[in-house]
């Protein structure tokens, strides 16, 4: 139970031992903005780390979509580039996956351990690794929806519902692929988008990394490896990611031809 004093930034709360008024609470300028214009609804009080933080749910209306994209960028989600664009933007993953590496084996360690200590300090480290991939996939979804947004196209992620299932992996790339919340920066994508009114499609994600995106042939033997695109059928050669990122906006582009647009769901955004 509370009220909002937005103006004055401060809250009021009930409390079981009586009303606490004029509390301060702070932001950044931009959810602060936000706050003002658009809170509605509930708001939930938590406490982390000693540090005490209100949610506020806002109705943010959405942008009008662009109609009339000038093409698409394509998304290749991955191991060694967790993001790479067809405009070439990569956002790389090796110094995060020794990180990540780091932070597995501290797990294992801890886990081994079994102390209360342990456990806490497990519990205190998943908090920061949760926070540290949010953030991530925060600032690595805003530069790909401001450029599209700047170019006037569109978004084409591959649909990776299932992925886990269908993936054919070795061990440590499962642990990799399963250990990164690519599902996370999908959603993220597809909610920034919505504000910016830059259009999302989904499509398949079948043979993309070994298709060519110049003549469109698909082999396996197309990738010797884990970097290198090498087409058997016209010669043509580009960063394996690069090139499945080509062939994922070829594809967004005929599925936006075709009128199966992705449906996003509706924001909801908290501060």
């Amino acid at each position: 139970m509370l009220s909002w004093q937005t103006e004055q930034r401060t809250v009021s709360i009930r409390t079981t031992k009586g009303r606490l008024k004029h509390l301060p609470f702070t932001g950044d300028d931009h959810q602060l903005r936000l706050l003002a214009q658009y809170r509605q609804g509930e708001s939930d009080l938590l406490t982390q780390g000693g540090q005490w933080y209100l949610l506020a749910t806002l109705d943010v209306p959405e942008a009008p979509q662009n109609p009339h994209p000038q093409g698409f960028i394509g998304v290749d989600l991955g191991i060694a580039n967790i993001a790479t664009t067809s405009t070439g933007h990569r956002h790389s993953g090796r110094k995060l996956n020794r990180t990540r590496e780091n932070d597995r084996n501290l797990r294992t360690r801890l886990q081994q351990k079994g102390t209360r200590s342990a456990k806490r300090r497990a519990k205190r480290h998943a908090g920061k690794e949760a926070r540290r991939t949010r953030d991530i996939n925060h600032k690595i979804s805003k530069h790909i929806v401001a450029e599209a947004q700047r170019t006037g196209r569109g978004i084409a992620l591959e649909d990776l519902s299932g992925i886990r299932e269908r993936a054919r992996l070795k061990k440590p790339q499962r642990v990799t692929i399963n250990s990164w919340a690519f599902g996370q920066l999908g959603a993220f994508i597809e909610y920034k988008a919505r504000r910016a009114g830059v259009p999302v499609v989904h499509v398949s994600p079948a043979y993309t990394s070994q298709e060519c995106s110049h003549c469109h042939h698909i082999d396996k033997r197309n990738r010797p490896n884990q970097a290198e695109f090498s087409c058997r059928n016209c010669g043509f050669v580009e960063h394996a990611d690069l090139n499945a990122s080509h062939v994922i906006a070829a594809r967004g582009w005929w599925t936006w031809v075709c009128g199966a647009e992705s449906q996003v769901p509706a924001l909801t955004l908290v501060v």
